[in-house]
């Protein structure tokens, strides 16, 4: 019987190693699925794969936001691929914010580097939920939740941030609603906003309609 028993498990035991898949790097040929992207022919993979050293250099903050990201996501990090994370570097100018939005498919870390930062989420309650962060702090933004980040001190700020995804996706309140051809009558009618400061909203942000 204990024969037995040890022939079983050093069974089980093999099979549940010959099903793990260690990795599966993105295949950036191939288009992307719901899931992912597809892997690798595992002998292509190198540990290039693994690496990505983009993370180093400050974005470009001279736009409408005063604010950069630089993703270290799927396509521009292969290795992450199914691995249900990711990074990225947040650079905030002067008066620089990352204005309301959302990443409906992951939830957020935070960790400031470098200055001040106030930053929050609205819950589905629509409770409110923000702090004045300084160096060395670290805020979560649950998946999905609308949430900010704004430089509120007198210098740049850096902070890094990571996803339980690595496509976590995103989507800002502001370019959703004023810069595309959205109607302004429909933005109207779902904003309560004036029809003079959508037009005007829409001529800063680059839209239509």
């Amino acid at each position: 019987m204990l024969i037995q028993s040890v022939i079983v498990f050093s069974f089980l035991l093999v099979a549940s190693y010959a099903s793990v898949q260690d990795f599966c790097v993105a295949d950036l040929s191939l288009s992307d699925t719901p899931s992912g992207f597809p892997c690798k022919d595992p002998k292509k993979v190198s540990v290039s794969d693994f690496v990505y050293s983009g993370l180093g250099a400050a974005g470009n903050t001279t736009n409408i936001i005063k604010a950069a990201v630089t993703p270290a996501f799927t396509a521009q990090f292969p290795g992450v691929n199914g691995l249900g994370i990711s990074t990225a570097r947040l650079d905030l100018a002067v008066g620089g914010v990352v204005p309301m939005h959302t990443h409906p498919g992951g939830s957020e870390l935070l960790v400031v580097i470098q200055g001040t930062i106030c930053a929050g989420f609205i819950s589905s309650a629509n409770t409110v939920y923000f702090k004045t962060l300084y160096k060395g702090d670290i805020m979560v933004f649950p998946q999905g939740l609308l949430h900010f980040q704004i430089n509120s001190g007198k210098g740049s700020a850096l902070a890094f941030v990571s996803f339980s995804s690595p496509s976590p996706g995103l989507q800002i309140t502001d370019f959703a609603l004023f810069a595309n051809d959205l109607p302004t009558e429909i933005v109207a009618a779902t904003t309560f906003l004036d029809v003079a400061q959508i037009k005007k909203l829409k001529g800063v942000l680059g839209g239509s309609g």
